[in-house]
C-alpha cells in the first residue's frame, strides 16, 4: 500500500528518546498511552480504532515503541507506523466487548511475559479513552506493579512543535481559512445552517492546493441570535434570519495537526453593543499576541487581554486559550497549558495555541480568535481571516 507517513522515522525516534528522558525523571519504566493523539504523535498510528481498547507502551529499555489493539486493527499499525512486527500485539478478537474478560486482561499477561509486571507504570487517568473498566483489569493483572496517573506526560512532551509539525499547522492554517472565508460567504438570509455546515465538512477536506484536511478533533460550531450566548451549540434546520448574529468556530486538520478559527458575523447593520463588543474583542486579542513572546507566562499574556476587557467594562471568567496540535476526537486541545490568571508556563518558541478570546453575555456574544505559534516576535497567526465584526448587508 502506498501511505504516505507524515514524518520520517528520526522524527518519532527523537520523540520517543524526549519522552524516555521524562519518565526517568519523573519515575515510571513503562508508559502505558490510550489517547490516540499520543499514538500517533510517538509512533504514527492512525486508524480509527479508539472506540476499543488500545494502547501504545513506551519502556525505559525498549528501543521502540509497543501497539497493542484489536486484531483488524493490526494491519493499521502495520501501514502507518514504522515499528517491526515483533512490535504490533494483538489481542484475542472474543475480548471486544466481552461482558466480563477485557483485553487489558491480555494486556496485562504481555507485560507480565516481558518481565514488567514488577514495574512502575503510568497510565493517562484522564484521558477521553482510558476507561474506569481498563484500568480495573490493568490493576488486577498486574498485582506487583505500581500503577500510577502520568500526569499527561506525553502531551506535556508535545508541547513544543518541531519544525516538520509546524508546516502541518501552518498548511492547516491555510486550509481554515479558505473554509471560514467560503463558510462566511455562504452565511445569506434563508440559508439553512445545515447547509452552511455541509460546505464547511466539503471544504475542511477538499483542503488547499492538494494538501487535503483529515477530520478534526471537534464538529463545526455555529450559533445564530441568542445561541450567540453560548459557544458550543451546532447546527440546525432553521434558516439564517434576516437580520441578526452569527458566531461560527469551525477547525482544519493537516496529517490530524490542527488549527481552530472564530469569526462573528452580522446579517444587516449590527446594533451598537455588538460593534463594540467584538472591537474591544480584536483589540485584546491583537495586542496578546503582540506579548505571546518566548519566556513570557501565559497568565501575563490573559492578563493583558483582561486588561482590555475590563478597561471597556466587560469581563471573561473562562479561559483566553489553550494549546493546540495533534488532535483527535473529542477534542482539539492538548490538555496542558491554558491561557488563564495563575498559570505560570512560560512560553517557549514554537508552542502553538489557539487564543479564544470570546465573551459570552445575557442575550449574545462575540468571538474572534486566533490560533498561532510562539515566535521572538510575538505570535505569529496561521490564518489570514481578517480579525473584525463581519457585516453581510
Amino acid at each position: 500500500m502506498n501511505y504516505q507517513k507524515p514524518f520520517l522515522p528520526d522524527e518519532f525516534d527523537r520523540r520517543v528518546l524526549d519522552v524516555k528522558k521524562r519518565m526517568e525523571k519523573a519515575g515510571f519504566d513503562l508508559l502505558i498511552c490510550q489517547d490516540p493523539a499520543n499514538m500517533g504523535w510517538l509512533t504514527g498510528f492512525d486508524s480509527w480504532s479508539f472506540y476499543t481498547p488500545q494502547a501504545v507502551m513506551v519502556h525505559l529499555k525498549e528501543d521502540m515503541p509497543f501497539w497493542f489493539g484489536r486484531p483488524i486493527d493490526a494491519k493499521s499499525a502495520h501501514i502507518t507506523t514504522n515499528l517491526p512486527a515483533g512490535n504490533i500485539v494483538s489481542f484475542s478478537e472474543t475480548l471486544v466487548h466481552h461482558p466480563d474478560d477485557h483485553p487489558f486482561d491480555e494486556l496485562s499477561d504481555l507485560i507480565t511475559s516481558k518481565g514488567w509486571g514488577s514495574d512502575r507504570i503510568g497510565v493517562e487517568l484522564d484521558t477521553h479513552y482510558y476507561t474506569a473498566r481498563a484500568h480495573q483489569h490493568l490493576v488486577r493483572g498486574l498485582p506487583n506493579a505500581k500503577i500510577t496517573n502520568n500526569r499527561e506526560l506525553v502531551n506535556w512532551a508535545r508541547l513544543v512543535k518541531s519544525e516538520a509539525e509546524l508546516v502541518y499547522m501552518r498548511e492547516a492554517g491555510r486550509i481554515i481559512s479558505k473554509t471560514m472565508r467560503e463558510a462566511i460567504a455562504k452565511l445569506k438570509p434563508g440559508v439553512r445552517e445545515y447547509e452552511v455546515i455541509a460546505d464547511v465538512y466539503r471544504n475542511q477536506v477538499l483542503g488547499v492546493d492538494g494538501k487535503f484536511g483529515d477530520y478534526t478533533g471537534l464538529c463545526p460550531l455555529i450559533q445564530v441570535g441568542e445561541g450567540t450566548s453560548t459557544p458550543h451549540l451546532t447546527w440546525s434546520d432553521q434558516p439564517l434570519p434576516k437580520s441578526g448574529l452569527v458566531v461560527m468556530e469551525l477547525g482544519a486538520a493537516r496529517r490530524h495537526y490542527t488549527t481552530p478559527l472564530t469569526r462573528t458575523v452580522h446579517i444587516g447593520k449590527p446594533p451598537e453593543e455588538v460593534s463594540r463588543l467584538a472591537a474591544v474583542i480584536v483589540e485584546g486579542g491583537d495586542v496578546a499576541l503582540e506579548a505571546a513572546k518566548p519566556g513570557v507566562t501565559v497568565e501575563d499574556v490573559a492578563a493583558v487581554f483582561q486588561s482590555i476587557l475590563k478597561r471597556n467594562g466587560y469581563s471573561k471568567d473562562s479561559r483566553v486559550g489553550y494549546s493546540i496540535g495533534i488532535a483527535y476526537p473529542p477534542d482539539w486541545g492538548e490538555r496542558t497549558v491554558s491561557i488563564r490568571a495563575g498559570e505560570r508556563t512560560p512560553l517557549q518558541e514554537g508552542m502553538c495555541f489557539h487564543f479564544q478570546s470570546g465573551v459570552w453575555l445575557d442575550d449574545f456574544g462575540a468571538a474572534i480568535s486566533e490560533p498561532f505559534v510562539v515566535t521572538p516576535k510575538g505570535g505569529e497567526r496561521f490564518c489570514d481571516v481578517e480579525r473584525r465584526l463581519i457585516v453581510i448587508d
